[in-house]
């Protein structure tokens, strides 16, 4: 058995339990913890610390939500010249008020991958498979395996395992022996979308042995990542590459805040303020 608990003023207070796990979310069980911060035109951000189970006791929980009306949505990618990852936080361009690694990774990223309206990499396809789009004026879509694709798409990745799918956990994630490993603790990275079609990015911090050794991959199991994002009320939501990958930047001047990977990764997802009203908006499928 399993738990995750919010530590606040009052102590710790449980939100989830694995022996009562909800198969759908129907209430925001962090939204009252949750104190956003704007540190960007359509970037806010909110930390929580969580108390888990075994070596996720000290969990530090970084969120970031995202207005796609207010930000314009594209995708950001580095290779060497052997074609081995290059892109860290480092290289997010500097207009950027939000930049994450983006997808799964093998050496290259798994899936599709759409840059500026060219297919670099085909479909995968996989039960706990989605995409997500961005179409030429802006409009974010998110597309689960077996669904027809966006159209006009101007950028756009894969990545799996879908977490959350209409607020319900996937049933993969509600027992052992389905397909996915349900026990394995990480650094979590998670991309959901919110009932009004703000996007938000969740990433856990291993905080047990002080900020120093925050990237240390321990953390959270994929249910109880699934738990965070329903607790924080994302209709949807799908992992990417977590671990020692895991790295994020958001807002801009003295707002910035930056949370650094181990590793380099050959894809990121960005965020750079609208140019002029009306060029982003939402088209959620």
């Amino acid at each position: 058995m399993s738990e995750l608990a919010v530590r606040g003023e009052n102590g710790p207070r449980t939100f989830w339990r694995s022996d009562s796990a909800p198969a759908v979310w129907s209430e925001a069980r962090l939204a009252r913890d949750v104190h956003w911060r704007r540190v960007a035109t359509g970037v806010d951000l909110a930390e929580l610390t969580l108390a888990g189970t075994g070596e996720a006791w000290r969990t530090r929980l970084v969120v970031v939500r995202l207005d796609p009306s207010q930000v314009s949505l594209s995708l950001d990618t580095a290779l060497t010249r052997k074609g081995e990852p290059a892109w860290k936080i480092a290289r997010a361009p500097r207009a950027a008020v939000f930049a994450v690694n983006a997808g799964q990774f093998r050496s290259l990223p798994w899936g599709q991958v759409i840059l500026d309206g060219r297919q670099i990499l085909p479909p995968e396809h996989g039960p706990l498979a989605m995409t997500l789009a961005i179409d030429s004026v802006g409009g974010v879509h998110w597309t689960f395996d077996g669904q027809p694709p966006a159209s006009h798409v101007a950028w756009a990745f894969q990545s799996y395992p879908v977490i959350l799918r209409e607020h319900a956990v996937p049933s993969a994630l509600q027992g052992t022996n389905r397909g996915l490993d349900v026990a394995h603790r990480d650094a979590r990275l998670a991309l959901g979308r919110l009932e009004s079609g703000a996007l938000i990015v969740a990433l856990t911090r291993f905080e047990g042995l002080g900020a120093a050794f925050g990237s240390v991959p321990f953390g959270l199991t994929v249910p109880e990542m699934a738990a965070v994002m329903g607790s924080l009320g994302a209709t949807d939501a799908v992992l990417l590459d977590g671990g020692i990958s895991a790295q994020l930047v958001a807002g801009d001047g003295k707002n910035r805040v930056t949370y650094r990977g181990w590793r380099d990764v050959p894809l990121a997802l960005i965020a750079r303020p609208v140019r002029r009203a009306g060029q982003a908006g939402l088209r959620n499928r």
